[in-house]
């Protein structure tokens, strides 16, 4: 049974790589006319050849102009020979890439509108290895596949109606052995599929150890975990040996196999052919042209059975790469969704119940009323809900229950664009990619003058640092900051910020990883900044939300304290509790 599940799940990866190829179909008629044209020549070469030999049988019997005008044609036929050689091998490749980048743009796409619980249940380095490794070596086996497979058949096909022509006893000789080399390479086909997809599978978990490893080499050096992580790793790249031997080992009986086969087919065609031209029904130069034949029918076999092994491998990377791009997108937009302009600031939550595991609630029936220009804060202990909040607000994921509205209208009525514009977000997790600092400053609006750009920088503190880089706003960083502290990387990310001002802002432990001093200075920016615009701020250091207008303590997805920092602290409740432990003596 599952043998049969896993020939089906290839037939299903087959039929979807075609629905690729088939928007190359003008190439492909190219590919195949060319590959039939060299077939044809390097089929009328043995003819020839065998002309050539008839011309000298028997002492002083030597045709040397018979010899001659032949040799000219199979110069002519040799050089068209390499002409459609080269176009054919020009079409494959344009095919075979053309087919590996529309599948790459496909998953890439189907990354970006990814539900976030996807990309948070699957590791980024299995999503990479898919996207990288997997469609490199799906390329490899597709172009192995045009180059060889259509020749080798049109061979097979060409082959027998040439010797028909020649001897039809030989060629039935031929025909009888034939299926014998088709189950054998049908055979190790059906038992490498599992094989290579398993390999397949290993080297998409070796990957993702390498992306983490080297993307936290300090958090592993710094724990010591060198020798864990080495030992994690060989036990990995041990599987991937032992499953990688077993499809090479496997694959690999596929020649030697086929080969014994050939020279079946050879000495068959040897033998029949000496009898009948001792019996004078067939010529020497007849004999040498089907022996020849009998080569070039079999050598195809060689080359399907190693391109069937080939190809198995690129199915299992291919199947890989196609349940990628068919995984469920995020729930789109309402065809009737409008878009958010301007946002007013109001925003509502009513009766929201939200929770990533089904079994495991974390928001009940959750109710606020936020008013435009607000200043909110988020305080509670670890895991009680507060990012969770940002997530829903911003429609990462949506409520189970209930509704979030702003300025009077569900969040899932309006596109997730233009929502999304309406807020600036400030998370404690630094984000920056490969660019340029005023790249990276300039991402949520990249038609900002070099004027806003350094204002947003100066109101930040950001100025000062960037001025001291060897090129200042054009120095190039990684998408790690490279050699910036975290302090300064988060820098940019509220200058980022600074720069769009939209109407509703998201602090998430915004000054986490900042110095006092800068933090002091960058509050008073804040304070500037959140002036009319509604604002969420999440934050452990209780120091930072003393001006805020509401307080809102979370415990285990419940709002169980609401007021400003006085009034909580006169309740003497779990605000008041967490603010002691913070500030006492």
């Amino acid at each position: 049974m599952a043998a049969q599940k896993k020939n089906k799940a290839g037939k299903g990866t087959l039929k979807k790589i075609l629905r690729y190829v088939k928007k190359q179909s003008g190439w492909m008629v190219l590919s195949l006319i060319m590959a039939a044209l060299c077939v044809a020549g390097t089929l009328y070469l043995p003819v020839l050849a065998g002309k050539a030999i008839d011309c000298i049988i028997g002492p002083g019997n030597v045709d040397f102009q018979g010899i001659y005008g032949i040799a000219h044609i199979m110069i002519v036929v040799l050089l068209l020979n390499a002409v459609c050689q080269w176009i054919m091998n020009v079409a494959n490749n344009h095919v075979t890439y053309e087919v590996v980048r529309n599948l790459r743009e496909d998953a890439f796409k189907k990354i970006e509108i990814l539900p976030l619980s996807y990309l948070d249940k699957h590791p980024s380095g299995e999503i990479v290895s898919r996207v990288i490794t997997d469609a490199d070596q799906f390329a490899d086996g597709l172009l192995m596949g045009f180059t060889q497979l259509f020749t080798g058949v049109i061979t097979i096909l060409g082959t027998l109606g040439f010797m028909l022509s020649v001897n039809l006893k030989i060629t039935l000789v031929v025909v009888l052995v034939t299926p014998v080399s088709l189950f054998v390479a049908s055979f190790i086909a059906r038992r490498t599929y599992s094989m290579f997809t398993l390999q397949s599978k290993t080297r998409g978990e070796q990957t993702t150890l390498i992306d983490e490893a080297v993307g936290n080499q300090k958090l592993v050096q710094a724990f010591g975990q060198q020798q864990s992580m080495l030992d994690k790793f060989d036990e990995i790249n041990e599987r991937l040996q032992k499953c990688s031997l077993q499809a090479v080992f496997f694959s690999s009986l596929t020649n030697p196999c086929t080969r014994f086969v050939n020279s079946l087919v050879y000495t068959g065609v040897a033998l029949c052919g000496g009898f009948l031209v001792i019996g004078g029904g067939l010529s020497v130069g007849q004999l040498s042209c089907m022996l020849s034949y009998a080569n070039q029918y079999t050598k195809p076999f060689n080359e399907i059975s190693g391109v069937v092994t080939e190809l198995q491998n690129a199915l299992a990377c291919a199947a890989r790469l196609i349940e990628l791009i068919e995984e469920e997108p995020q729930v789109p937009d309402s065809q009737d969704a409008v878009v958010l302009d301007e946002a007013k600031g109001r925003v509502e939550l009513e009766d929201v119940s939200f929770s990533y595991v089904p079994e495991k609630p974390l928001i009940e029936h959750l109710n606020l009323s936020v008013q435009p220009g607000q200043r909110v804060a988020l305080v509670g202990p670890t895991g009680c809900g507060k990012t969770t909040l940002i997530n829903l607000l911003l429609r990462f994921y949506d409520v189970n229950e209930g509704s979030i509205r702003v300025d009077g209208k569900d969040i899932r009525d309006y596109t997730r664009k233009s929502l999304r514009s309406n807020f600036g977000m400030v998370l404690q997790d630094t984000w920056l990619k490969n660019g340029t600092i005023r790249e990276n400053i300039c991402m949520g609006k990249p038609e900002a003058t070099e004027e806003e750009m350094i204002a947003a920088a100066k109101a930040s503190h950001a100025h000062s640092f960037i001025k001291r880089l060897p090129k200042g706003y054009d120095t190039y960083i990684r998408e790690d900051g490279g050699s910036l502290s975290q302090g300064q990387k988060q820098l940019l990310c509220i200058t980022r910020v600074m720069l769009c001002l939209p109407p509703m802002l998201i602090l998430d432990e915004a000054t986490s990883s900042i110095d006092t001093r800068t933090e002091i200075r960058i509050q008073k920016a804040f304070s500037h900044m959140m002036q009319g615009r509604t604002s969420f701020i999440v934050a452990h250091r209780l120091s930072t939300i003393r001006e805020a207008d509401v307080i809102l303590v979370m415990e285990d997805g419940h709002i169980v304290e609401q007021g400003d920092h006085k009034s909580l602290l006169k309740n003497n409740g779990l605000y008041a509790k967490l603010y002691n432990s913070q500030f006492s003596a």
